[in-house]
């Protein structure tokens, strides 16, 4: 096909193979021909996998190569940025797995080196936890169903919230893996990125942010080496934010709180909405009401999985990224950092940094 699209792969993880190989392989006009993963075995494993017809053993040499026109990175977070500007450098379109950078400084420095290119298609994978909810909720917002908004509550049970499930009661046999891995994941933490995406969706950014973290399990037991390791990030956050749009903000994300919900709630002057997760129910109640009342949406109203054919449609220039720009990133990258940077200083962090 004439004005055919390649993609390079580097970094065939989990959702890679699960989401975006397949993705771009059902778009017209679109092939994957090269793939750079850990090791070159696992490499042509994927590229048997799903027919890729090169595989490289160093993921530069792909990003390099005349053989691609853009690329699909899906390593984890400390390779986002070398593999990103190596990118943009060889003049190719970039799609970047979520957790955009470890900090905020290298998130920015991905966005400036974006601009130099703006030619160059750049897209990062957004969190698509609350899209069943999220034009319902921005609709309301925005025909000023809740009056003044006073307060937000977002509690997430991190294990419920994409398993289906209400959260699990801390278990210190879980394995050590990259996430608990600070040279690996920087200063991400669990779902926190993904659900400030969501918040900052809904009501806009937050202004300022004070934070508790705990790590209540300190060790775990890797099973790449055999030996117990310092688990970095922690696995409890209590964030009190202010919202430039004027609510107070309460977010607790938890890989701890034995059954506990994962719900979004949203107090105005005129409604509250209740957002079940679990469950993927949208209540509401005006002030003259005594219960909640379940929301019908419809689908015309529920965002469905489309990132690789947002990032070829953007590419193509039949419409711009939505979900998510570079600058989405630095604002979550941004949150994640204030959030750290209070939980060590005991102090509020405001926003932007």
């Amino acid at each position: 096909m004439k004005n055919t699209i390649r993609i390079g792969i580097v970094g065939a993880g989990a959702n890679t193979r699960a989401l975006h190989i397949p993705g771009f392989q059902k778009i017209d006009g679109v092939e994957v021909v090269s793939v750079a993963n850990r090791s070159i075995e696992s490499g042509q494993a994927v590229a048997s996998e799903f027919s890729i017809p090169n595989v490289y053993d160093n993921p530069y040499d792909l990003i390099n190569a005349d053989d691609t026109d853009a690329i699909c990175i899906g390593t984890w977070p400390y390779t986002h940025k070398p593999f990103v500007l190596a990118a943009l450098d060889a003049n190719k379109h970039v799609l970047t797995e979520a957790r955009l950078a470890m900090n905020a400084s290298d998130a920015r420095e991905m966005l400036y080196a974006s601009r130099l290119k703006p030619n160059l298609v750049t897209q990062v994978v957004p969190g698509p936890l609350s899209y069943p909810a999220d034009q319902t909720i921005i609709d309301l917002v925005t025909k000023d169903f809740f009056g003044d908004i006073l307060s937000v509550e977002l509690t997430i049970s991190a294990f419920g919230a994409h398993e289906g499930q209400s959260g699990t009661f801390i278990n210190p046999d879980l394995p050590f893996m990259w996430r608990h891995d600070r040279d690996l994941n920087g200063l991400n933490t669990m779902l926190m990125g993904v659900w400030y995406e969501a918040i900052e969706r809904w009501l806009g950014p937050a202004s300022s942010v004070t934070a508790v973290t705990r790590t209540n399990v300190k060790m775990r037991n890797d099973p790449n080496s055999g030996k117990k390791r310092a688990v970095a990030p922690p696995d409890l956050v209590e964030i009190l934010a202010e919202m430039y749009s004027g609510p107070v903000l309460h977010m607790r994300i938890s890989e701890v709180t034995g059954l506990g919900p994962s719900a979004a709630w949203i107090f105005g002057s005129k409604g509250t909405l209740h957002y079940d997760i679990q469950h993927q129910r949208v209540e509401t109640a005006t002030k003259n009401d005594t219960e909640l009342t379940v929301l019908d949406i419809p689908k015309n109203k529920q965002a469905f999985w489309r990132v690789e054919a947002e990032f070829v449609g953007a590419i193509r220039g039949e419409e711009k990224v939505h979900r998510h720009t570079f600058e989405d990133g630095v604002h979550y990258m941004e949150f994640t950092e204030a959030v750290y940077r209070s939980s060590q200083s005991g102090k509020t962090v405001y926003l932007p940094l």
